[in-house]
């Protein structure tokens, strides 16, 4: 529960931190685009389907976050059929302060309890992951939504 808590209060404090930036708008659900735009160029087909969620859902998500100025579709030189998504300047500023919140909020946490034991408390949250088969797609950018999420 307190794994939970915590979560959503980080996830909170992100979403805060982008609208103070003016980097509104921004859901929770995005970050599951942002991440795999990390890793270069992809379709909405493409991400759908690592995703494990519909094309629908996707190319829904891709136009919000259009409509926001924080992604863009490009074409493909090698195949006009496909038009890849790629993050914009301001869909890496969202990444920029989002790691920027985390990282402050970790420092605080280790002046606060310290070092040895924030290191302790990510070990035990890792070895949870793995326990749970997330570790992997955590270390890859892979992690599929939660049902309902798109």
């Amino acid at each position: 529960m307190l794994v939970s808590l915590v979560g959503t209060a980080v996830e909170t404090a992100v979403l805060a931190a982008l609208d103070e930036r003016g980097l509104g708008g921004v859901k929770a659900r995005h970050g599951y685009v942002f991440q795999r735009l990390l890793e270069g160029p992809a379709t909405a087909t493409e991400m759908a389907r690592s995703l494990e969620i519909s094309q629908q859902a996707m190319s829904k998500t891709v136009r919000e976050l259009a409509g926001l100025g924080y992604v863009r579709e490009t074409s493909d030189p090698a195949d006009g059929r496909r038009s890849p998504v790629e993050l914009t300047d301001a869909g890496r500023e969202v990444v920029a302060v989002s790691r920027r919140t985390r990282r402050s909020l970790e420092s605080r946490l280790r002046r606060r309890v310290g070092a040895s034991r924030a290191d302790e408390a990510a070990e035990v949250l890792r070895a949870m992951l793995d326990l749970l088969d997330l570790g992997g797609p955590v270390r890859t950018r892979t992690v599929r939504p939660p049902a309902g999420t798109f």
